[in-house]
């Protein structure tokens, strides 16, 4: 633990020095939406026969989750509302909370084959796999003869 001494008689000036140097003025942070709620991290990954999407969603359920395929473009999109009462006597406690978020990602046309989407939720992560059409799959190399 280290110790700072601080001069009591200017606190101003380290307050506004601390304010204005702190991560929140980066408005490049990607996992923020325009409601300053926090999205999941994202994973994109690709091989040979298919794109995979990887969302870290922990603590939810596979029901929590929508997945719409529109005009190539997959929106992934979720809403949560919680609602408790408990009442003792005269006194009622009551507490709710809301927690939704939705991402899109614009899939290439030539490149997908949306009939054979496929998701699956385990242990906090939704994985999404987007088959590639068989034309866009490499071929292997192979040897021309010359005629």
């Amino acid at each position: 633990m280290t110790l700072v001494k601080r001069n009591s008689d200017n606190l101003f000036p380290s307050l506004f020095d601390n304010l204005f140097s702190r991560d929140w003025m980066d408005w490049s942070n990607s996992n923020f939406s325009n409601t300053n709620t926090t999205l999941p991290a994202v994973n994109v990954l690709e091989n040979d026969h298919e794109f995979t999407i990887e969302v870290a969603a922990p603590g939810m359920k596979k029901n929590d989750f929508d997945i719409n395929l529109d005009n190539n473009q997959l929106t992934i999109s979720s809403e949560i509302k919680n609602e408790t009462e408990s009442k003792e006597g005269k006194y009622t406690r009551r507490e709710f909370s809301y927690q939704s978020f939705s991402r899109s990602f614009r899939l290439p046309v030539d490149l997908i084959d949306g009939d054979k989407i496929k998701a699956k939720y385990n242990e906090g992560i939704l994985c999404i796999h987007l088959p590639k059409k068989e034309e866009a799959k490499p071929k292997p190399s192979r040897m021309i003869s010359i005629t």
